[in-house]
């Protein structure tokens, strides 16, 4: 029996809340495989003998005064091309995502999108076999405040 697919609209909420992070606006596409974090003052240490990063994120998509400080292990670091066909080197982190009552373990690029609209892109890979989109919704899995998440 196939699993019901959850439906997502061209934008939605996405909380993050390991990162400390408020729930943000994230622009849903289908055309991305990885999704991405707008993160600025990326910088790598070691912690325990394991590479981990240090960002900084704007959460709110028009509001550059706020800043909140991040770290992660680094999953990977990956070659990425841009919708303009611009190539650059980026880490990856795992983390898990709570869109609507669903939690996920997604992978996200770390870049700054402070010429983008949305903080956050999810790409279709942490989309595969859970949602699927129409275009022609916003917000289908419900608007912030999210309770916290609870352990997976």
């Amino acid at each position: 029996m196939k699993k019901k697919l959850q439906t997502l609209g061209w934008r939605e909420w996405i909380h993050l809340e390991p990162l400390g992070l408020p729930p943000i606006k994230a622009k849903v596409d289908t055309g991305a495989k990885t999704s991405a974090l707008h993160a600025f003052k990326v910088r790598k240490f070691t912690r325990g003998g394991v590479p981990w990063v240090r960002f900084h994120v704007h959460p709110d998509q028009h509001d550059a005064s706020r800043e909140v400080v991040c770290e992660a292990p680094v999953h990977d670091r990956r070659r990425v091309t841009d919708s303009g066909g611009h190539t650059q080197e980026r880490y990856v982190i795992k983390v898990e995502a709570r869109i609507g009552e669903q939690k996920l373990m997604i992978e996200m690029t770390l870049t700054n999108r402070d010429t983008m609209a949305f903080r956050v892109l999810l790409g279709r890979s942490a989309m595969k076999g859970v949602f699927i989109v129409d275009p022609r919704l916003s917000f289908c899995m419900g608007q912030p405040p999210f309770e916290p998440l609870q352990p997976m």
